[in-house]
């Protein structure tokens, strides 16, 4: 064999090897490769599934936002506009309140009221506690008529159905249909109206429900906040005790969020009492 042709094998064999040895290097860069690319894929299918199973038992669901498009400037005067919600009736929210006792069917009117003499105080007994209420002698229809209604039982198993919390500062009672629509058959003139001016309805004072001059019959509201109204509710009493639980009540707020409606904190007036001198 000559020289030329022997280096020309050398030289082919040591072609091959470097190419074998160049198949083997790519293969392994390959193997590797896969491993990553699979291992890659498995962190992300792994790190999907954990993102699922933990949306699914968090505990941080979003609020639902107040409804914008609760009144902010009823007024007391509307009972034949219902203002009770579809909401359900929230537990105790305030620690003075006991259970929510059911109410009575709107099932009691009258012709007129009974001839009889005006208390001096009316009592409200409630699942949040007592309202004693000073009657006003400078309304004596209004006066008899809610005397006459108390010792009735009219307002027995009655709840306070309205509440506003903007601008207008009043909780709503005396309702037996509880939306704003019940009444006890017979309309009280009105008397013993306030001025026109600011604040003319101060904390405490206690009036008559209208839905227009010389239609109050039973629904009252009691101020709990200095409020300037229009002067045309009667004015019958003012609260000497238990204001502050009203108060209480109303911080609580309205069932749907906004500012006039159910209060979000039930109240229930179990007996209505009056007394004299």
């Amino acid at each position: 064999m000559s020289g030329s042709k022997r280096q020309r094998e050398l030289a082919r064999a040591k072609y091959e090897r470097q190419q074998a040895r160049r198949s083997a290097s790519h293969e392994r860069r390959r193997t590797r490769q896969r491993i990553v690319a699979i291992a890659v894929v498995a962190v992300l299918v792994l790190g999907a599934i954990a993102y699922v199973v933990l949306g699914m038992t968090s505990d941080d669901t979003p609020v639902a936002a107040p409804d914008p498009a609760a009144s902010a400037d009823a007024t007391p005067s509307d009972p034949t506009t219902p203002d009770a919600t579809d909401e359900p009736i929230a537990e105790p929210a305030v620690l003075s309140c006991g259970p929510v006792l059911p109410v009575r069917p709107n099932d009691i009117t009258f012709d007129a009221p009974g001839d009889v003499t005006p208390a001096d105080t009316l009592t409200l007994t409630t699942t949040c506690g007592d309202i004693v209420i000073a009657l006003d002698p400078e309304a004596p229809e209004t006066v008899r008529s809610e005397t006459f209604l108390a010792e009735q039982g009219f307002y027995d198993a009655t709840s306070c159905h309205r509440l506003t919390t903007d601008g207008i500062f009043v909780l709503q009672c005396g309702d037996p249909a509880g939306d704003g629509t019940g009444g006890p058959g017979y309309s009280v003139p009105d008397e013993n109206l306030p001025a026109e001016g600011e604040a003319n309805y101060p904390a405490g004072t206690v009036a008559m429900a209208n839905a227009g001059p010389g239609t109050s019959g039973s629904q009252f509201f009691i101020v709990y906040e200095d409020t300037t109204l229009p002067s045309g509710y009667t004015i019958w009493g003012t609260v000497t005790s238990g204001l502050d639980m009203v108060q209480e009540v109303a911080s609580v707020g309205v069932v749907d969020g906004g500012s006039d409606g159910a209060p979000r904190q039930p109240m229930v007036i179990e007996t209505a009492t009056v007394a004299r001198s």
